[in-house]
């Protein structure tokens, strides 16, 4: 029986599919995905790397599983060996962490204030990082954006945990070193201690003050007013969401969950090119 040949263009995706990144967006970063082409003593070729991440990035977006990967892509098994290759070198932040960088000296980057919030991600079975909670159990991603809405950091962890013990973990595992001025944050960061150990750090919390709250009240109202702009943390959490493996956890190891949250970061990022 004759089987047609599926015809690929070069980066490795079959011609007609839709692709994830435009050609402008690839190049750049494409850098940072190193790729053989073949050489004149045989042997079998690697996948074009450029292939490989479009068929993460449609695992990404559609929440499929890997193994329903189209074969408009290279196999789901390669795929899947080059996503966990790529989140344990670290290659997705450092990619995050360049187009910041080219977006901060373009001055699209607001540094006055920060904003930060988290979001719950129900698991379907036990794994690192899961706790049980009153919606079920799953994972908390803790997301830092800056004053524009970009993604500045991600954190994950389990969802029993309280956000105010999450946040000074969160700001230092931003990408970019430079603190933000303020930052902003529901009624969850309410605490003296963390308002104390943050100004000590340059950084000003403006969180309301809880309705349950004993003390006399630290919180200036007139810094409140910034609180009205925190719309923006919740539009980015929506941006993540709409990366519908992020919806719900299905990784059993917490480090390649982490790896889509990034990925979905720098994608969001590579979308103001």
């Amino acid at each position: 029986m004759f089987w047609p040949s599926v015809r690929r263009h070069k980066h490795g995706v079959q011609d007609g599919a839709k692709t994830q990144l435009t050609d402008e967006q690839w190049d750049r970063i494409k850098d940072l995905f190193p790729w053989e082409p073949p050489t004149r003593y045989g042997g079998r070729p690697r996948k074009h790397p450029r292939g490989c991440l479009e068929g993460i990035m449609w695992v990404l977006r559609s929440g499929a599983r890997w193994k329903d990967l189209p074969n408009t892509f290279p196999s789901f098994s390669t795929c899947w060996r080059r996503f966990r290759d790529w989140t344990e070198s670290g290659i997705f932040k450092v990619a995050w962490s360049r187009l910041l960088q080219e977006l901060d000296d373009l001055g699209e980057m607001n540094w006055e204030e920060a904003m930060a919030d988290g979001t719950f991600s129900p698991a379907k079975k036990g794994a690192p990082e899961v706790g049980k909670t009153k919606r079920g159990k799953g994972t908390k991603i803790m997301l830092l954006i800056d004053g524009e809405g970009l993604p500045l950091g991600v954190d994950t962890e389990s969802a029993n945990a309280a956000e105010v013990n999450l946040i000074e973990r969160l700001l230092d595992r931003r990408t970019m070193q430079r603190p933000p001025a303020r930052l902003i944050y529901d009624k969850a960061g309410d605490s003296d201690p963390l308002r104390e150990r943050l100004a000590a750090r340059g950084i000003d919390l403006i969180s309301p003050h809880r309705r349950n709250r004993k003390r006399r009240p630290t919180q200036d109202g007139r810094k409140l007013r910034r609180y009205r702009r925190r719309y923006k943390v919740e539009r980015t959490i929506a941006w993540l969401q709409s990366f519908r493996r992020l919806v719900t956890r299905y990784e059993y190891h917490a480090h390649l969950f982490k790896g889509f949250v990034q990925l979905a970061c720098l994608f969001t990022i590579l979308q103001r090119f």
